[in-house]
């Protein structure tokens, strides 16, 4: 079985922050096998376009209408990709304790995808072999450089890269 290559995005805010997905995104959806969407896409509209484009899953945002449940978001994801086991959520909470968090959170998981916080991550973590990985936002930066992505491929290996949208 050949890798599978995810597209990862979290925390798009539309129609808030943006009116319409990223041309990039919208590229790099048609060549993924998976999109994840770790939470706050705001409205539907946004999976239903990402789903016309590559199979889709996504989680709930604390920004996210009640028409993202509808479409059929949960609370919380536990995804085999590939042969990996995946949580995802969209919230991890605070930097200090969430790897403990996570583990206890999805105890099988190999990696752990999550959004809220706007900040790119790709972090291992000693000693456990957990993942914890955050896009950022193609969207809204906040206080990051630019906007970012990740595009995940799972197979052999793991290898995440966050691509920032300059």
């Amino acid at each position: 079985m050949g890798a599978v290559r995810v597209l990862v995005v979290a925390d798009t805010h539309i129609p808030d922050h943006a009116k319409v997905l990223p041309d990039v995104i919208v590229r790099e959806a048609r060549r993924v096998d998976l999109i994840v969407h770790a939470g706050d896409a705001t409205r539907a509209a946004v999976l239903e376009t990402l789903a016309s484009l590559a199979p889709a899953q996504a989680v709930i945002g604390n920004n996210d209408h009640s028409d993202v449940a509808a479409w059929g978001a949960r609370e919380s994801l536990e995804l085999d990709i590939g042969g990996t086991a995946v949580g995802v959520i969209h919230d991890a909470g605070p930097a200090q304790g969430r790897a403990r968090r996570m583990r206890r959170r999805f105890p099988n998981a190999r990696v752990v995808v999550f959004g809220h916080s706007h900040i790119p991550m790709d972090l291992e973590v000693e000693g456990d072999g957990l993942r914890l990985v955050n896009p950022g936002s193609p969207t809204w930066k906040r206080r990051q450089p630019y906007p970012t992505y990740a595009i995940v491929e799972f197979g052999r290996r793991i290898d995440v890269d966050i691509r920032s949208m300059r």
